[in-house]
């Protein structure tokens, strides 16, 4: 019955619209009442990769578009590609739709601005500069309230085999598209029909936040589109319950829709499978979850210990050195020492939570952002490698760092200021046990949550000088003062040269050659205007004004000069493993075949470690191969929206993450962010 009132509504919305048509010519506008781009995320993909498709939807006012499942009435709409010979494109997906109730049918539709999303692959082998016409045939339904008109559209878009360059108006555009899809829930879901119900648990943390929430269901026959759902939290699950619909069997899958974002509503791709799913209790999902503090106290220790860790780094440690010996040489009071204590932690905490302000800011703009995500950037990059340059020179002893006049204002409370913001801000590229599941966290708690916890990471990585200035007994069992203590200084000069190799390193491989060649002239004029400076200390005057000036411009220029170079291609993987693709992680899955995919970036020291220590050895290479494991790699050193929200799924904030597809395996086991030889085996 519900399928031939289905097909009586549609008949005469259809003779509806014949008769506006035939007796108010014109009343319904010329049309298209929903006009369609066809717009590429790259102009020049990359052969034997992938590139997006937006299919840039704008319905008319009053006017709606339908979404993969239309519900009771209307039709999804028909794409019919004609593609270049190897070139193959995906099924499109879908934003969160809107729900339209007319007549006691219910229809998920869009009456606002969507783009559905498709992935081109483009095949490998194919010679730079080759073209690749796409077009694109679209049959779809458009509608009113009342009245709807079928409608086509011929689009097409020229592609050229290239580099896989985005512009960045295409980057911001796509990343805002995406950020309205909805995202993978990382966790099985079961149904079940009993008693005239159809319930639903869907895995979901007591913690994270959760409102106007609602099951668009992509499979038919198993739900009632118009019947009424009751959505409750049951501790870490949220239950859906409503009437189940006619038929339909096997899985049930869906979206469920989990609260407004700042590009629509945020939604999570639900796969469930029969079972036996209990009744929930009594609470409301528009509650405030219950879990949330617990969550928080969880995240937040984390941070604290994963921003402990950060101490023993090689950027990060001279600077704590420096500080410990500063409190080493007697000098300060234990009113002066508990002062400068919480200035240097004061300048940490702020710049972690300033960081951590604009990441949440960015990802609400849609921006597929991360911990260090500035790194992505080779003037961040230069800034830094120019930073630790002089760093390294400042503790070899030739020159000393000026201070300006509002921070000697300020007694020794401004230098450990300055020093604890110079320390957070060189500590970015790392990311240590604890902090990485820490900061994955924080993205899905509120706001105000999250800054806790980037404030957490903030206050474990002051913690030692800390506990230092409030500890007299620890200040007891530092060295006593003495020449060993410019002899340690020079020493500590040798891992901030050391970090400074790694940055141009990371500058090389963003930028090419021509980068590492800036970088380095860069530096060697920045080097001569501070041991400019230096002689001028050595004869008791200031540091200079000028000298001060030359180095900004020196940075300024070279930051600038950097970000016009071209990027060089894409890095080919190591022998046996594969660029990271989700379609070619499904295509891997799909031949029951063991995947190990890890994620990193080239500026991220414990992902260099882990790779040249655990994954690229000789043990674990024949330990893979004896198993007939793929493995795939993710490449994060530029930035990546796609890799970045791969990233966000699994609760992680960045770089590195490690996961593990056993053969048959509903979810992958994610590795710890340390690896081992043996554990890469044992898998």
């Amino acid at each position: 019955m519900r399928a031939l009132h289905y097909l009586f509504v549609t008949f005469l919305a259809l003779f509806a619209a014949n008769a506006a048509w035939a007796d108010a010519p014109g009343a319904l506008g010329d049309g298209p009442h929903l006009a369609i781009r066809l717009v590429a995320e790259s102009a020049t993909p990359a052969a034997g990769r992938d590139v997006t498709l937006a299919l840039d939807t704008r319905p008319e006012p009053g006017w709606h578009g339908y979404w993969q499942n239309p519900g009771d009435a209307g039709f999804p709409a028909k794409l019919n590609w004609t593609l270049p010979k190897g070139v193959t494109a995906a099924a499109p997906v879908y934003p969160v739709p809107q729900r339209l109730l007319v007549a006691g049918l219910m229809n998920y539709v869009f009456e606002k601005p969507y783009a559905p999303l498709v992935t081109l692959h483009v095949p490998a082998g194919l010679a730079a500069g080759t073209k690749l016409p796409i077009k694109l045939h679209a049959d779809y339904l458009v509608c009113t309230s009342s009245v709807c008109v079928p409608e086509s559209a011929d689009l097409a878009v020229d592609l050229t085999v290239g580099d896989g360059a985005v512009t960045p108006e295409n980057r911001a555009r796509f990343d805002a598209w995406r950020q309205a899809l909805p995202k993978p829930l990382g966790g099985a879901a079961t149904f079940q029909v009993a008693d005239g119900t159809l319930r639903i648990g869907v895995p979901y943390p007591a913690g994270a936040p959760l409102a106007d929430a609602y099951f668009y269901p992509t499979s038919t026959g198993i739900v009632d589109y118009a019947a009424k759902q009751s959505v409750t939290r049951d501790g870490d699950r949220v239950v859906i319950a409503t009437k189940p619909g006619a038929g339909g069997t096997g899985s049930l899958s869906g979206v469920l829709a989990i609260g407004a974002g700042p590009n629509g509503q945020r939604g999570l791709v639900v796969e469930a499978r029969p079972g036996t799913v209990a009744p929930a209790g009594n609470v409301p999902a528009e509650a405030p979850p219950s879990g949330a503090l617990t969550a928080t106290l969880i995240a937040l220790a984390g941070a604290v210990l994963g921003g402990l860790i950060l101490n023993i780094m090689p950027c990060v440690f001279p600077i704590l050195s420096l500080k410990a010996l500063s409190l080493a040489r007697g000098h300060l009071d234990e009113r002066s020492a508990r002062a400068e204590a919480l200035a240097y932690t004061a300048g940490v905490v702020a710049v972690c939570v300033g960081l951590g302000a604009i990441i949440l800011g960015l990802r609400a703009g849609g921006s597929a952002v991360g911990w260090a995500f500035q790194l992505q950037d080779p003037r961040a990059i230069v800034v830094l490698l120019l930073l630790s340059v002089a760093l390294s020179l400042n503790l070899g002893g030739l020159f000393e760092i000026p201070t300006p006049q509002f921070v000697n204002r300020a007694g020794g409370a401004g230098g450990a200021f300055a020093t604890g913001a110079l320390a957070a801000f060189i500590a970015t590229p790392c990311t240590g046990p604890f902090m990485g599941a820490a900061l994955g966290a924080a993205l899905v708690l509120p706001w105000y949550a999250a800054l806790a916890v980037f404030a957490g990471l903030g206050i474990g990585l002051a913690l030692p000088f800390l506990a230092l200035g409030f500890v007299p007994r620890l200040r007891k069992l530092l060295p006593k003062p003495g020449m060993w203590m410019e002899t340690f200084r020079r020493i500590l000069s040798i891992p901030m040269w050391l970090t400074a190799i790694a940055l141009a390193w990371v500058l090389g491989r963003q930028v090419g050659t021509d980068g590492i060649a800036a970088g380095m002239v860069a530096a060697l004029a920045v080097a001569l205007l501070l041991w400019w400076g230096g002689l001028r200390q050595r004869k008791g005057k200031a540091f200079g004004t000028v000298a001060l000036i030359g180095i900004v411009v020196v940075a300024a220029f070279a930051s600038g000069s950097i970000a016009r170079l071209p990027k060089p291609g894409v890095a080919t993987a190591s022998v046996g493993e594969e660029a990271f693709s989700e379609a070619k992680l499904a295509s891997l899955r799909a031949a029951n075949r063991p995947v190990f995919a890890y994620f990193t970036a080239d500026w991220c020291l414990t992902c260099k470690v882990n790779e040249k220590a655990a994954i690229e050895t000789d043990a674990t290479r024949a330990a893979f191969a004896k198993k007939n494991v793929a493995v795939l790699v993710g490449d994060w050193t530029n930035g990546d929206a796609t890799l970045g929200r791969f990233i966000e799924a699994h609760n992680r904030a960045g770089v590195p993450l490690y996961l593990y597809y056993a053969p048959g395996a509903a979810e992958p086991q994610v590795l710890p962010q340390v690896l081992t030889p043996g554990m890469l085996a044992a898998l």
